[in-house]
């Protein structure tokens, strides 16, 4: 029995070492080199690769490298794991091995370290309970999670209690990519002293930042945020309770989310039942795009507050905000609203129950802009419009602007007109870096066992400790509602978190007969290029493909489309000083752009409207388009 069994083992090694040496000799078929093990998650997709697309076309080296880096027995032990809903409590080990995106969980307080400190060079560090009925002395952090990727800090309870004390924050968590900061219970029934945030989270590229409780009860301590956020890209604030119940404790906002991209603040419950308070807000949203703003029960019941907009989303491109059950039940408010919401093409801003219940209100708009909607205003004979602006005095104030500003947030080279693609033409590459998280696929084993819906997001976040109000939690329900939202005009689409998905949903569409392409590196990003060479890839006709682009989510996620009456390119990208060719982009032209916004970035930069230019962009780094390889 032993001889046998021995016998039995010794085939299977033979074989299976037999598999890896034809394997590395052949190159693992375009892209498994040195993949030794015929059982691991690479080697089973190459061989589901060649099943499907069995026309030798190279597989792209980029793609290949974000195949899942499991070895066969991590694969299949996560992958029950996950069948029995278990994977939260190895959270940290499978991140690890998958190469996830996954944040810590926190570390333990700081609040022990109670002397007056200079926090620089510190990063991602709990500091709940910190500071606690401190009296006097000053806390300040500069220099702190600078350049992060994925800096997690919590100031929770933070500075409860505490008289006379100050903290500053200055140049914090700049330059990072997914910041999660919470502020919860910040500064609680403090008395006196201030909190200053400058130079705050600019230059990230998704910052996610809660300020719950923020200043609650707090007396005469004052709060400003100067030069916060600006320069950011997509991400969120939540400000709830801020200053709520708070006497004679001013708010300051000013330089807040200036030319920021999509950023969305929700101010709820901001003020309420404040005495004497004095928030201003100048400067703030200034040249973003599509900033989104939310102030419900903003100020209500408050008595003797004054809140200023002053240069409030000025010369933004569109912008929502809205205004619900703000003031309500308040007394002797004053509110001015100077120089709000001019922004190129039309916002839309909501007022609802704004003022209901208020005695002794006064509000001011001067200078506002246009596409406004007041509804149910109540105490509508406080209310002054002083140069209120119609649609037609905005459109004359906003030609007035440079084109420069306003097409502040479509990078030069972004979009192009088809005929810019010829050789020997001078053009603008915009940045196509990818700035996303590094992460890798998973294997369909384990991904298919996961849940990957709104309806069971519950399960999603406990297992990957997605706290309420996290930037976790934000991460997976915005992945989830673009995956979920309902295709648009002639569009077929579906979200994939494996290759194997990906292959199955561009033969699906395409035929089995397809090329995956996509711009060979990121030489001339951001700088002007000579066009050298191109061609017209399947011949130059109009066809159809299938785009693929990164979600952010913990595991790499992709949301491909087909898109169809397209035309792709490919085209040398030369050096315009030495003529050498320094990358070889790949290019796709919409030929009908009739369901397109006519807010579209496109059009901002290439004027035009929807249905009547063809638009065009570069495939940007580690996004792809599939092509029918005829």
């Amino acid at each position: 029995m032993g001889s046998l069994f021995f016998l039995a083992l010794l085939l299977l090694v033979l074989c299976c070492c037999s598999y890896a040496v034809t394997s590395v000799a052949a190159g693992g078929g375009n892209g498994a080199a040195g993949e030794t093990n015929p059982f691991s998650p690479k080697a089973s997709l190459i061989r589901y690769w060649n099943r499907q697309i069995g026309n030798g076309a190279p597989k792209p080296a980029f793609l290949m490298s974000k195949a899942s880096p499991l070895n066969a027995v991590d694969a299949a032990a996560f992958s029950k794991l996950a069948a029995r809903n278990t994977l939260s409590d190895h959270l940290a080990t499978f991140c690890a091995a998958a190469g996830l995106l996954c944040f810590p969980d926190l570390s333990p307080s700081l609040e022990k370290h109670n002397t007056n400190s200079n926090f620089a060079v510190y990063s991602s560090q709990n500091f709940s309970n910190y500071g606690n009925k401190r009296l006097d002395g000053v806390n300040s952090f500069k220099n702190y999670s600078e350049g992060i990727n994925l800096p997690d800090d919590s100031f929770r309870r933070y500075s409860r209690d505490s008289a006379g004390h100050g903290d500053k924050f200055d140049s914090y968590g700049s330059d990072g990519n997914v910041a999660d900061q919470r502020f919860n219970g910040y500064g609680v029934e403090a008395t006196g002293g201030s909190g200053e945030f400058h130079n705050y989270n600019d230059k990230v590229n998704v910052p996610h930042l809660n300020f719950n409780s923020y200043g609650t009860g707090g007396t005469g301590r004052t709060h400003e945020f100067s030069s916060y956020t600006d320069d950011t890209n997509h991400g969120d604030e939540k400000f709830t309770s801020y200053g709520r119940n708070g006497n004679s404790s001013p708010n300051d906002f000013k330089n807040y989310a200036t030319d920021s991209n999509t950023m969305a603040s929700d101010f709820s419950g901001y003020g309420k039942g404040a005495n004497s308070a004095n928030d201003s807000f100048a400067n703030y949203g200034v040249r973003g795009n599509v900033p989104k703003n939310t102030f419900r029960s903003y100020g209500s019941g408050g008595n003797g507050d004054f809140d200023s907009f002053t240069n409030y989303r000025e010369q933004s491109n569109v912008g929502d905000d809205s205004f619900r059950s703000y003031a309500k039940g308040s007394s002797s408010a004053k509110v001015n609203f100077g120089n709000y919401g001019k922004s190129f093409n039309r916002g839309a801003d909501k007022f609802s129950l704004y003022g209901q219940g208020a005695t002794g209100e006064s509000v001011r708009f001067k200078v506002y802009g246009v596409n406004n909607t007041f509804k149910d205003y109540a105490n509508k004979s406080s209310v002054s419009f002083a140069s209120y602006m119609s649609l037609t005095e905005a459109a004359l104030a906003m030609s007035k602007a440079s084109g420069s500003t306003v097409n502040k947030w479509i990078e030069p080279g972004k979009f192009f007109r088809e005929s810019m693609l010829k050789a020997g033409n001078l053009m603008p590459m915009p940045d196509i870096r990818d700035k996303m998280p590094r992460r890798s696929f998973l294997p369909r084993i384990i991904s298919s066992k996961l849940p990957f819906s709104s309806s069971r997001l519950a399960e999603l976040k406990q297992t990957f400790h997605a706290a309420a109000n996290s930037s976790m939690e934000s991460m997976i329900v915005a992945a989830l509602v673009e995956c979920e939202r309902a295709p648009s005009q002639g569009e077929t689409k579906r979200c994939v978190g494996s290759i194997e998905d990906m292959l199955d949903f561009a033969t699906s569409v395409l035929g089995r007969d397809v090329v995956v392409r996509s711009t060979e590196n990121v030489a001339g990003s951001g700088k002007e290029v000579l066009i050298g060479r191109v061609a017209g890839v399947y011949g130059g006709k109009v066809t159809e493909s299938v785009s693929c682009h990164q979600s952010l989510y913990p595991y790499l996620l992709y949301y491909c489309h087909s898109v169809p009456k397209v035309r792709v390119y490919d085209a040398e990208i030369l050096d315009p000083s030495s003529k050498d060719v320094i990358n070889r982009g790949i290019a796709i032209c919409h030929l009908d752009t009739s369901a397109w916004s006519p807010t579209h970035g496109a059009f901002l930069a290439l004027g035009h409207g929807p249905g009547r230019i063809e638009v065009c962009h570069w495939i940007f780094e580690n996004d792809m388009t599939w092509t029918r390889a005829g």
